[in-house]
């Protein structure tokens, strides 16, 4: 990185913009969520990552990285899933320290039925917005590079 390089005021307001667009997306999202009486988008996130993990099963260090929370917070948000049957604690065979977080099939129901409020509310906050192809896959490219820069 260049500790050098320095803001200007079009780049500082874009970025401005960028965290405020993205605060009030949510923010919308979790409200379509909340009045259709689904859970929030963290518990989706879980699920969707373990739908899409092999066996359905991840361990939670696994699990916690691919959310992006931390070990205690997903801890703490695995034991809400649990208690209401969404998924399942497996102990690891190999290593008895570890656990395997696990989706049961109304995990998976739930993650079907959040999906379709979630979808709907994205293409009605963010997609329809993006007006064309061109458009869509500057969008693409521009976060694809962002996401790249912070990953290295």
């Amino acid at each position: 990185m260049n500790a050098k390089v320095q803001l200007n005021d079009l780049q500082s307001s874009v970025w401005r913009l960028f965290l405020t667009a993205h605060a009030r997306l949510l923010e919308q999202i979790e409200l379509r969520l909340a009045q259709a009486d689904l859970p929030p988008l963290d518990w989706y996130d879980v699920l969707f990552t373990l739908k899409e993990a092999p066996d359905h099963r991840l361990r939670l260090s696994d699990l916690a990285e691919k959310v992006l929370l931390s070990r205690s917070n997903l801890t703490r948000l695995v034991d809400r899933l649990e208690k209401v049957g969404l998924l399942r604690r497996d102990a690891c065979p190999s290593d008895r320290r570890g656990t395997f977080a696990v989706l049961t099939d109304a995990g998976l129901a739930m993650q079907q039925k959040i999906w379709s409020v979630y979808a709907a509310a994205i293409a009605d906050y963010f997609a329809c917005h993006l007006q064309n192809e061109e458009e869509i896959k500057t969008l693409q490219r521009v976060l694809n590079r962002l996401l790249s820069a912070a990953e290295q």
